[in-house]
């Protein structure tokens, strides 16, 4: 691309246009009232950086400790703390043939890869491990009735529940031989063991347990009993040590064992993000999804002598004290314990001695000297958003190994040892192209990880099927049926040559972009040139959150239509200009098609789909927007409809009604969220995305585990999986490439950042700087607001790039400058400029070449050295010329200091640019309106002034 002579002289002059020679010297007015805005501070973005300095991690606080422990805050490292459990007395027992039977029992599957029966007898077995489990969600009365041969006398029983959740309100009725009784009746309980006693000592053979409430958790309403016991127990306290790390944090967990009692006390280990799905087990491990060597926890047996331990994938002795290793959590959880099938090689009674906890932190370590590209803003809240999605990030940037991947068959060779963008922390840790479409654009504007992506997007091409469809991620074996996500693989790639420059990825791949758009999407379309999920034997395909969505869907098409304009872009950039054409034009047919056929005139918003009940989804609209499907009017229609039907207090609901998804209304995700937060700025609704930003980003960081973005959000702002949810996922990081490329303006539109543009949207936010890595150096952008529709904005690009500059323009009869040079006078681009102006009221100046320029509206920015007192004759115009008529306003000659007047020259206050103030040493700032000054400054930058040009030029 050429650049215009006047951007590449004034490049030379650097920062700020000094006036020298023949261009006069202006010394500060002090009589003109200051019309600046708040300055831009120097940068001070390190403070809000949330990764550790290192890999080796402490936790920051002893959250909960029980009885039986001594010295909890040893485990940080002040001391020693020590667990001691003794022998608990024996149980009593139910008489040898007792049985038990129940309203109901769910049927035998397995957990944890181990196969399990819920049966009512489980409640009887003497092992806490097994438990009775009705099946029947959330409907009552659940009822146990126990029977003994003979007759029992007991002050009461003890019921013994399960983590997943406990009976709240039942009553224990018991048989006189003729009728039932009520002895107890228990209201609210959240007890995992609960003694009920007796009014008075009752003889029966038979018990009875009625339950008519249970604890709603996220793994069922349902009734769990594991025992019963013919008398009154006093809880036997587990001693425990919770330790709290702060935040999400991900990696090997490891003790140092001051010393043990020596019959091997065993320690079991159970993980969490938050504190509310912690319990005896992890909110979630490996074992989840398939591993069948854990329980949800890890057991250690510990040895009489000091040692360090260090958590691995495995087990000890054959099938016996096993652990899954890495963990993504906050809260960490001692106990000491013992799984009855580990013994003898552990016990559950003992003493353990620790001096401390750690974590040998696996993902990518993004201290303050790792980052790359930085943002800061007036908005603390924003900076804070963008940093922890930037450490959310961090914490999925990770290589991938056999033992920490999903165990569902998602391990591959090809890429063992990798670094890889996996989806979350905790859970599923496999590199989803999908979530790569948000987690790379935040890794390529934060820190040197981009092969991390490339690895991702290089090993999917390279599992691509025979038809063309590319696989959304190595699960299953490459297998998991996903319609939307080969489309996600286009996009991303033309990210990754965006940002990277890497067009020899681009060209490696090119013939499975070819193949995916020319053969497999073809074959799911419809007559109506629309993709229609069902067709070529797709009706049972998912998508992102695997809904059950069918016919023609906005979402897909839309995003048909953004992978096909992104790969005619990609195919130009390599020069197959067919194909480009090709792909431009479908582009432009699925879009028409959208419109006549997805377009809800009642509602003014895109229907989700074409069948079934009507609903309107944020993807589809959020997208068709970003794509262009939807024109201004559409856009602005479809977004006031997605404000007045799904904002939430915590973001904006991902449907309108719950006729496809029974929380559809009430279930957030900022995976698509992030293409609304995009649509409203990009739409000139840049209060509305900030409002979005902080209800979602905001409830989020106030919530437990404060400072990571959640996989989703559910009904009251709950995690919407319950403990199964990730409280640390890629795709959720949007916040962060929205602020940089949306807010403060600056995005990537030629390979490698070749060009570039620069458009702020500011909204509520008066000042905004950042610095974005490019492959040619950085690309660093700062602009702040003032009164009267004043703006300044700083850019400095590197060598061999150059970029379109856009600036709004409140006052359409304001000008706006270049270093200092009038670039556009209100109607019109002036001399070698090269301006626009949109419909938006944005001025665009074209084709700025590198280096470092001070753009101003309403203003001009003009650095000159002041206090001179020089003899020269001055000649302020009358300021009457018409700029771009030939007709000049003047001429003045000799040296020292002028005075400018003329049409437009206001005073404007030295308010800082990149942290720097702009008065300083001598110098100022002074409006430079007159067609006097622009022809000085035009001679000294070498430009020709509209003085020496014919007319109507």
């Amino acid at each position: 691309m050429s650049v215009p002579p006047g951007f590449a002289r004034a490049a030379a002059c650097g920062a700020l246009v000094l006036a020298l020679g023949a261009v006069a010297a202006v010394p500060a007015m002090a009589a003109a009232p200051a019309a600046s805005g708040p300055a831009v501070p120097a940068p001070s973005w390190q403070k809000y950086v949330v990764g550790p300095d290192t890999s080796d991690v402490k936790p920051t606080a002893v959250a909960a400790s029980t009885a039986g422990v001594t010295n909890a805050e040893g485990v940080l490292g002040t001391g020693v703390a020590t667990l001691t459990r003794t022998p608990a007395p024996a149980k009593p027992t139910w008489p040898a043939g007792t049985s038990a039977t129940a309203s109901s029992f769910a049927g035998a599957n397995t957990d944890n890869g181990l196969p399990r029966s819920y049966e009512p007898s489980n409640a009887l077995d003497g092992n806490p491990a097994t438990f009775w489990n009705d099946n029947t969600y959330g409907a009552y009365p659940d009822s146990l009735t126990i029977t003994s041969p003979t007759p029992v006398t007991v002050p009461g029983i003890t019921l013994l529940s399960n983590s997943d959740g406990v009976p709240q309100d039942y009553t224990v009725d018991t048989w006189d031989g003729s009728a039932w009784h009520q002895a107890a009746a228990v209201t609210g309980s959240t007890d995992l063991q609960r003694a009920v006693s007796f009014d008075s000592p009752v003889t029966t053979t038979q018990v009875r347990i009625t339950v008519t409430k249970d604890q709603s958790t996220g793994k069922g309403e349902y009734t769990r009993i594991a025992e019963v016991y013919p008398g009154l127990i006093e809880a036997d306290v587990v001693p425990s040590i919770t330790v709290d790390f702060g935040k999400v944090v991900v990696g090997y967990p490891k003790i140092s064992f001051a010393g043990a009692s020596g019959n091997h006390p065993g320690l079991r280990l159970a993980f969490s993000e938050t504190k509310q799905y912690l319990t005896d087990t992890s909110d979630f491990t490996r074992s989840n999804n398939g591993d069948t060597i854990t329980p949800g926890t890890d057991q250690i047996a510990v040895a009489a002598a000091p040692y360090s331990w260090k958590g691995a994938h495995g087990c000890a002795d054959g099938t016996k004290v096993c652990a899954d290793g890495l963990h993504g959590f906050r809260y960490m959880k001692i106990s000491l314990d013992a799984l009855a099938a580990d013994a003898p090689d552990t016990a559950n009674t003992g003493t353990v001695s620790m001096s401390g906890v750690s974590l040998d932190f696996t993902a990518f370590v993004g201290n303050a000297a790792s980052y790359t590209g930085w943002f800061q803003s007036s908005d603390e809240d924003l900076n804070r958003y963008w940093y922890n999605a930037s450490y959310t990030n961090e914490l999925i940037t990770d290589t991938f190994r056999k033992d920490d991947v999903d165990p569902r068959n998602s391990y591959s060779a090809s890429l063992d040892g990798k670094l890889v963008l996996t989806d979350g922390a905790k859970r599923d840790r496999d590199p989803y192209v999908g979530d790569v479409a948000v987690s790379g654009r935040t890794a390529y504007l934060t820190h040197d990880v981009s092969i991390a992506a490339k690895n991702v997007l290089a090993d999917l091409a390279d599992h691509q099927r025979a038809d063309g469809w590319i696989p959304p991620a190595s699960i299953s074996n490459y297998s998991l049926p996903l319609f939307d996500y080969p489309l996600w693989w286009v996009t991303s790639s033309w990210d990754y040559e965006l940002y990277t420059g890497d067009t020899a990825y681009a060209e490696q791949y090119y013939p499975n972009l070819q193949k995916v758009l020319n053969t497999w999407y073809p074959s799911v379309t419809d007559s109506n040139g629309l993709l229609s999920k069902g067709l070529n034997g797709t009706g049972g395909y998912g998508d992102y959150a695997f809904l059950g969505r069918t016919g023609e869907v906005t979402y897909y098409n839309a995003l048909y239509v953004q992978a096909l304009t992104d790969a005619s872009k990609l195919a130009a950039q390599l020069g197959h200009a067919d194909d480009a054409q090709t792909w431009a034009d479908r582009a432009a047919t699925v879009s028409a098609a959208i419109n006549a056929h997805l377009w809800d005139s009642t509602a003014a918003a895109y229907l989700d789909s074409n069948v079934g009940d009507v609903r309107h989804a944020q993807d589809g609209n959020g997208i068709a927007i970003l794509a262009g499907v939807a024109g201004q009017q559409r856009a602005t229609q479809a977004l006031d409809y997605l404000s007045a039907n799904t904002t939430l207090p915590y973001g904006n609901s991902f449907m309108d009604n719950d006729t496809l998804v029974s929380d559809g209304s009430q279930r957030v995700y900022a995976f698509t969220s992030y293409p609304e937060i995009q649509a409203r700025f990009l739409s000139g609704q840049a209060d509305s995305a900030i409002d979005e930003i902080k209800r979602l980003y905001g409830w989020m960081e106030s919530q437990d585990p404060g400072v990571t973005d959640w996989e989703g959000i559910g009904a009251n702002g709950s995690m919407y999986e319950g403990g199964f949810t990730s409280a640390a996922h890629g795709w959720s990081t949007g916040v962060l490439p929205a602020l940089t490329n949306d807010l403060l303006g600056a995005t990537p539109t030629g390979s490698g950042f070749s060009t570039w543009t620069v458009v702020p949207h500011p909204g509520s936010v008066t000042w905004a700087q950042g610095q974005l890595p490019t492959p040619h150096g950085p690309l660093a952008v700062s602009w702040n607001t003032a009164p009267a529709g004043q703006f300044a904005l700083t850019v400095t690009s590197p060598a061999g790039t150059s970029g379109d500059v856009a600036v709004p323009v409140s006052d359409r009869s304001a000008n706006v400058f270049v270093d200092g040079v009038v670039a556009w006078n209100g109607e019109a681009s002036v001399g070698d400029f090269a301006a626009t102006r949109g419909a938006d009221g944005y001025v665009t100046l074209h084709a700025v070449g590198a280096g470092t320029h001070v753009v101003t509206v309403g203003a001009a920015v003009v650095v000159a050295p002041g206090g001179g007192t020089g003899g020269g004759a001055t000649d302020p115009g009358d300021g009457s010329g018409s700029v771009g008529a030939g007709t000049g306003a003047g001429a003045g000659s000799g040296s020292g200091t002028s005075t400018i007047a003329g049409s437009g020259a206001t005073h404007l206050a030295a308010t800082g640019f990149d942290g720097l103030p702009l008065a300083l040493g001598g110098f100022a700032l002074a409006a430079a309106g007159s067609v006097l000054l622009r022809m000085r400054l035009r001679a000294r930058l070498g430009m020709r002034s509209n003085a020496n040009r014919g007319p109507g030029r």
